[in-house]
């Protein structure tokens, strides 16, 4: 028998999946084209979900973490009627949701892949067979080739800062639906975090815009809930959907952003890879053979409904509130006034964005 299992993806998820691996026993092997220090030199900022929280804690890496907690999540939509409020106290979670620099997250991964002797092998390039005597090449970094499954160009960017408040922001996260995309608001220490939607052929003049004009434009956008006061630096990203069809083949698996890359709206995209990572794990954990085809099989099955389903909700938040069509936004009102006004309902659907498709009957 070769080798066990070759990560190649040096990154957040491929040091998950390493640790994942090493709990149950299965040696892994972590291949990275870039240098290690910089793997750590990340400015973007995650929304974790509670469901993620709890894998953290499993891996390790989650008691030193200085994390926001999100208490409510507050969903309304521009110029419309009808809004809803997801609240942790309703599902008896200390938390829908966690927020934190990704920079924070990675430097804890990296600190347990050391703490735990797991191999680490820097600058180095995976060629074609060059996994070829491990038993498992698994992918966690990198794009979803064309041709390899679903591919959409939501025409979007997102624009990214952090933003000072006049008011505290009592740990509400905020979703807020316009014509223009979404605009969501993630408390992060005394701050709130930023992710502005806009269309692509605005995305240059939004970048330029000096701090005055990008907080008026943010506050037209959201609305006078609160008062923004301060802007960090702006940094933007184009906005697609990645998913691949197969995530198995021989001997090879493809999971996180190798799978599937998705609108940040809800906040799926990493929740997703860890759900990925768990179940990758559970599946190897039992096996003789991590790549042996029925372990293979077993793993696609099990992450089958999560992906579709992952997929499925960011769309239908994208499609359902993009249209400034006058009965389209009297009907999304009526669905968030419902969506408050039916407790079970909206439990339902805090749960599907906390743990995936465990919240499905």
């Amino acid at each position: 028998m070769g080798r066990q299992v070759a990560i190649v993806g040096g990154g957040s998820a491929g040091m998950a999946l390493a640790l994942a691996l090493k709990l149950h026993g299965v040696a892994a092997e972590i291949f990275e084209a870039r240098e290690r220090a910089a793997v750590r030199r990340d400015a973007r900022v995650l929304a974790l979900s509670d469901g993620a929280r709890q894998i953290l804690d499993w891996l390790g890496v989650w008691s030193g973490l200085a994390a926001t907690p999100i208490k409510a999540i507050h969903i309304s939509q521009r110029g419309g009627f009808g809004r809803s409020c997801l609240r942790a106290v309703e599902l008896n979670v200390e938390a829908l949701g966690w927020v934190l620099p990704a920079a924070d997250l990675i430097a804890a991964l990296d600190n347990a892949v050391s703490a735990a002797g797991i191999v680490y092998r820097e600058n180095t390039r995976v060629g074609a067979g060059g996994t070829a005597d491990f038993l498992l090449t698994a992918f966690a970094e990198g794009a979803v080739e064309p041709g390899a499954g679903q591919m959409r160009d939501y025409g979007q960017h997102a624009v990214l800062c952090s933003v000072s408040v006049a008011e505290a922001h009592k740990n509400v996260a905020w979703e807020r639906f316009t014509s223009e995309g979404p605009v969501a608001l993630l408390p992060l220490g005394d701050r709130y975090a930023v992710v502005l939607t806009c269309a692509d052929e605005t995305v240059a003049e939004v970048k330029s815009l000096d701090d005055a004009a990008f907080l008026a434009l943010l506050q037209q956008r959201f609305g006078t809930r609160h008062c923004f006061i301060e802007a960090s630096p702006r940094t933007a990203y184009p906005l697609g959907l990645r998913y691949r069809r197969d995530v198995v083949g021989e001997r090879q698996v493809w999971l996180g952003n190798a799978a599937q890359t998705l609108h940040p709206v809800a906040g799926q995209g990493f929740n997703l890879a860890l759900r990925d990572i768990w179940e990758l794990a559970q599946q190897a954990a039992t096996a003789i053979d991590p790549g042996a085809p029925e372990v293979l099989a077993a793993y696609a099955r099990g992450r089958q409904a999560d992906r579709r389903g992952a997929v499925g909700f960011t769309n239908l938040l994208i499609d359902g509130f993009a249209p400034d069509f006058a009965p389209l936004k009297h009907a999304r009102g009526a669905a968030l006034l419902a969506l408050d006004l039916l407790p079970p309902l909206r439990n339902f659907v805090a749960r599907r964005m906390i743990y995936g498709a465990r919240a499905w009957p």
